[in-house]
């Protein structure tokens, strides 16, 4: 993945007793998707001479984590529970599963195609055990297909159990456990997209 880098130079200057005088700069690291890194300098006057430090930390600086952004989506996939299951819908008037997803990542300027079966290839898989909230769980639920046709947003993972919201035909947007039976029997796979 190419680096895209710019450097934002913050000052804070700090002024102490007498001549003494201490400035410090930051300088944020900026890179496409990855945490910010921050060197820090510091600049002492001490008589007539300036001394100068550089600090070097494992500080890191995001402007959104990947965590945040998740708890975001997810945050917002949760106000449409109770939506009404609507076939192409993408809205509180109703929702399909792909379209709970496309708008719940799209409100985070993440964006997916429209279709399940197409969001199965975006991203890495991971294995049940890593799954982690966030990541997209996809399903199987026509005796009649071997595509996928379905997807969830997982909630929450909580030792082996994997809590998922998803727009469901005959519940609208709800969260299910991948532990009731028949969604154990349709899983298929779990996608991480950010």
């Amino acid at each position: 993945m190419k680096k895209i880098a710019f450097l934002l130079s913050l000052s804070i200057i700090l002024i102490s007793c007498g001549s003494n005088k201490t400035t410090t700069s930051k300088e944020i690291i900026v890179n496409s998707g990855k945490p910010n890194r921050v060197k820090t300098v510091v600049r002492k006057k001490e008589k007539d001479r300036i001394v100068r430090t550089t600090i070097e930390t494992d500080e890191v600086i995001t402007e959104d984590s990947n965590e945040n952004k998740l708890d975001k989506i997810i945050d917002f996939a949760k106000t449409f529970e109770g939506t009404p299951y609507r076939y192409g819908g993408t809205n509180k008037n109703g929702m399909d599963c792909s379209g709970l997803v496309f708008t719940a990542f799209g409100n985070e300027d993440v964006q997916l195609p429209r279709i399940s079966r197409d969001m199965a290839t975006k991203g890495i898989e991971v294995p049940k055990k890593d799954a982690i909230e966030g990541d997209l769980i996809f399903f199987t639920t026509s005796r009649r297909k071997s595509s996928i046709n379905h997807v969830g947003i997982i909630t929450k993972v909580k030792g082996n159990e994997i809590k998922f919201i998803h727009s469901s035909t005959s519940s609208g947007v709800i969260i299910s456990s991948l532990d009731e039976n028949y969604w154990k029997n349709a899983f298929v796979k779990i996608r991480r997209i950010i």
